[in-house]
């Protein structure tokens, strides 16, 4: 995307092409429609204790495909929470690891709960389409793999819940919106924050005037990528990533204005910069801040990084208050802060599983 910007000049064209780039790597859309943030939805439903949870027989039952830190950290064991979706199937292994995967994978499927005979391997994928239990498939693959595997997924006949970023091209991004609605399929993006509680509370105050007429929203998205970890290793690799730290966590800076504003923006000027020298950043960036202007006149200052310490912030500026979420977008503790001119309050607000929610 910043490669267009530094190469095109022209205010049509890069508000045309980046837009369409926005969208694409920030926007989770249903068999290629584009939908807005359902806060209703997205909240917990009924009081606790209204709505049991569904009987086994009657949830959706969903394949995992890859197995790594986010999907058997984070992901798998949110299954329990879930009131409308079971784990079922999992897909994991290639040809040249795929016996210790195999091992890896029947060790996750006897811990969950998961039939021997719903593990299936990267090339044995698109079998799945013989198997009525799994009616979702949930993407969990380096950003170079999302539209492959979503395809195959969709054209198997299954719904797709693809993780972020959607695709590393407008072009991959397409052809999976194109797969799922020849195949009448749901197509989904799993950006998690619109479904926690906290980030919830935020776009209700922001929305609603809470805190006066919105000016100026911050957000800043960063940590330190570390290529001794294995589960960072292939976010070094363009061919894998995509790109850098936009790709990855400044998704969550760029998701942040565009559904507090409960808008799209009109413009977008950015910047990047990675240290030279810094084996990290031979393929991809490391910092790009980003300035987004969208309809109601509202400046979103921007940026992500994979160089500097751990960050997940959002600001909202308003003209009688200002709302600091910080940490934002972390995967169990948030904090809520609204600002005015002689006060400070501290939102309380009750964290919950936004995976389970989200699935």
């Amino acid at each position: 995307m910043f490669d267009l910007l530094k190469s095109e000049f022209t205010r049509r064209t890069i508000l045309h092409k980046a837009g369409f780039g926005l969208i694409a790597l920030s926007t989770f859309g249903v068999a290629g429609t584009i939908f807005k943030p359902n806060r209703t939805l997205a909240q917990a439903g009924p009081a606790p204790g209204k709505e049991p949870p569904m009987p086994p027989e009657k949830k959706l039952g969903w394949a995992i495909v890859g197995l790594g830190k986010f999907a058997t950290q984070q992901i798998i064991p949110s299954f329990g929470e879930c009131k409308r979706s079971k784990l079922v199937a999992l897909v994991s292994g290639d040809a040249y690891d795929g016996l210790r995967q195999r091992a890896k994978a029947e060790g996750i499927a006897q811990q969950y709960g998961v039939n021997s005979k719903n593990i299936y391997n990267y090339q044995n994928y698109d079998t799945i389409r013989n198997n009525p239990e799994v009616d979702v498939i949930y993407i969990i693959l380096p950003n170079g793999l999302h539209a492959e595997y979503s395809i195959r997924g969709a054209q198997a006949g299954k719904h797709i819940m693809c993780e972020k970023p959607m695709a590393i091209t407008v072009e991959e991004c397409q052809a999976m919106i194109d797969a799922a609605k020849k195949g009448d399929r749901k197509l989904m993006i799993a950006y998690r924050a619109q479904y926690e509680p906290y980030n919830l509370a935020a776009i209700e105050l922001a929305q609603s005037g809470k805190l006066g007429k919105l000016k100026t929203i911050t957000s800043d998205h960063g940590r330190n990528l570390d290529p001794k970890d294995p589960a960072d290793r292939w976010r070094a690799q363009k061919k894998l990533a995509g790109g850098g730290s936009l790709y990855d966590i400044g998704i969550y800076s760029l998701n942040a204005a565009r559904y507090i504003t409960g808008e799209e923006p009109q413009e977008i000027s950015a910047m990047m910069y990675s240290t030279p020298g810094d084996p990290r950043f031979r393929e991809i960036e490391e910092n790009v801040n980003f300035v987004l202007r969208f309809p109601s006149g509202v400046l979103a200052n921007c940026t992500s990084s994979y160089g500097y310490a751990d960050t997940k912030r959002i600001q909202v500026f308003g003209s009688d208050a200002v709302l600091e979420l910080d940490p934002a977008t972390d995967y169990y503790q948030h904090r809520l802060t609204i600002k005015r001119k002689n006060s400070s309050e501290e939102q309380n607000i009750q964290e919950k599983n936004q995976f389970a929610l989200e699935m």
